[in-house]
């Protein structure tokens, strides 16, 4: 390539870049409302009803948006504060709440470790499922993956996509098979191979909650019956479009199944991002990975002080 063609190569953003283009909707929102309170303005106990109220907006819960304002109070009520302050103080706090739920998904110990992936039809858990597998080995180690969404030929036909492209077998059966039977095979072939990762993808279909509860039993009952301890992981795919709806899709799945762990996806633009402060204030459960958008490298660990400060539509400290 010639240098002048170097030099009209478009450089991709950043990650804090697009996961700021990703929060713009709900940033947007949070600064023209705290921009609108809180010119020339003391912090009084009208000015933080009215905060209090933007936040419920932004889909941080009315539980959630009371901790905050109370924490945005200290040292500062009665006294005149900027939009600015405002908005770093709010960055402030969200951070210090999402602080205990920033872990990294640990796949130590001993192999294969089984992850399984739940969530309702249209959240992205197959995509996830790609993107994690990318994830892992680009790390170096050996994946398999589970086509167990039996009912949607389409879920198959993408996750044998992501294996192709990453290079990971996949397990599969034609549609309509028995999702358990699936997964208990590829745990038999992922020890049989010394596999470090089985991630195992399930049907999403919350038209009727028994059905689905019945079937993710009994898939965890067959994995125990080879491997006692797995699955070690079950992570809950959610996406942030759906603002409030997310929170009663985590209350029902934790009832279905021991979710250890959450993904947040479709952070493109159109997501609501503030109920993610509100899930993890409500249950405390680990964000593992949050995605912008639909490459392998759009999906990366979750920062409380980058989504934090994304939300307030600050830049990161230092640029």
């Amino acid at each position: 390539m010639s240098e002048a063609g170097n030099n009209t190569t478009e450089k991709k953003p950043g990650w804090f870049s697009r996961l700021k283009a990703g929060l713009s909707r709900s940033a947007g929102q949070l600064g023209e409302q705290i921009g609108a309170l809180f010119t020339k303005r003391k912090l009084d106990q009208e000015a933080l009803d009215d905060l209090e109220e933007t936040l419920i907006k932004a889909d941080l819960g009315v539980t959630t948006a009371a901790r905050i304002v109370k924490e945005i109070a200290k040292d500062r009520f009665e006294k005149d504060i900027s939009p600015e302050e405002v908005r770093a103080a709010l960055a402030e706090s969200v951070a210090g709440l999402l602080q205990p739920v920033e872990r990294p998904l640990a796949l130590e110990g001993d192999t294969p470790q089984v992850v399984l992936v739940v969530g309702v039809n249209g959240v992205g858990k197959t995509t996830t499922i790609g993107k994690i597998a990318a994830r892992l080995r680009e790390d170096g180690k050996s994946v398999m993956l589970a086509a167990g969404d039996t009912f949607r030929a389409a879920a198959i036909e993408q996750l044998k996509v992501w294996g192709d492209r990453v290079g990971a077998p996949v397990l599969a059966r034609e549609t309509g098979s028995d999702a358990a039977g699936l997964a208990f095979d590829a745990l038999a072939q992922a020890r049989e191979q010394k596999t470090d990762v089985l991630l195992i993808d399930t049907a999403g279909r919350l038209q009727n909650k028994t059905d689905l509860m019945s079937e993710l039993a009994k898939i965890v009952r067959v994995l125990k019956k080879q491997l006692p301890e797995a699955p070690h992981h079950v992570l809950l795919v959610l996406d942030a479009t759906t603002g409030q709806n997310a929170i009663s899709q985590v209350a029902t799945f934790k009832e279905i199944c021991a979710v250890t762990g959450l993904v947040v996806t479709k952070l493109d633009g159109t997501a609501r991002g503030g109920v993610l402060v509100a899930i993890a204030d409500k249950f405390g459960l680990p964000v593992h990975y949050i995605g912008v958008g639909e490459q392998a490298a759009d999906l990366q660990p979750f920062s409380a002080t980058g989504f934090a400060r994304a939300l307030a539509g600050l830049e990161q400290p230092g640029q």
